[in-house]
């Protein structure tokens, strides 16, 4: 189980140095942000638990930081290009002492060698540009998960020659609703590498 209260406050302290999430947004952490990354259960219990996780493009750790609090037999890296978001996500880690995070200062194509078996990406890029970044680093058999919006549809339809060059096909779309005012329909797309 996870102290929402302790990761709000070290997140939030982190938020008022770093623009990890606007200010307007900071109200809408736990329903916008921390919520949708925790969607991942919905992937996990259909598929099962991996071993080792990537997440590309984490910003302030969404969901990278929460995948590792809640699950942590998961080796979770935390991979982004900007160094004081990384740094930001250190201090929080050290803060509630979360010892399966693995932080990496990098671009995705930087990380040749790696493989991973689960690969989430959130509000990064279209399914078409993320897809070719994640697919190279993804373990064969393995899964890329895609947080994605109501357009997911269209950007699977974008990403088909991308997806047949990496010989990966979507498998399931997990469709969920954060619970708020506004309509926030929200879908995991799967994508498995054949």
């Amino acid at each position: 189980m996870i102290d929402l209260s302790l990761y709000e406050k070290a997140f939030l302290e982190e938020n008022s140095k770093v623009n990890l999430i606007s200010k307007n947004d900071e109200k809408f952490l736990i329903e916008k942000h921390v919520k949708d990354s925790l969607a991942i259960e919905k992937f996990f219990e259909k598929y099962g638990i991996c071993k080792r996780l990537l997440d590309i493009g984490t910003g302030g750790g969404f969901p990278s930081v929460l995948i590792a609090m809640k699950y942590p037999e998961i080796e979770v890296t935390a991979l982004d290009s900007i160094r004081k978001k990384i740094n930001a996500i250190d201090n929080i880690k050290t803060k509630l002492g979360i010892k399966n995070l693995i932080t990496v200062c990098d671009r995705a194509e930087n990380l040749k060698t790696e493989k991973f078996d689960v690969i989430t990406s959130r509000a990064v890029a279209s399914l078409d540009k993320i897809s070719a970044l994640a697919l190279p680093l993804l373990k064969k058999g393995g899964y890329f998960v895609a947080y994605k919006s109501k357009k997911a549809e269209s950007e699977i339809d974008e990403a088909q020659k991308t997806l047949k060059k990496f010989n990966a096909k979507v498998i399931d779309i997990i469709n969920y609703k954060l619970t708020s005012d506004e309509d926030y329909t929200r879908n995991l797309i799967v994508i498995f590498n054949c």
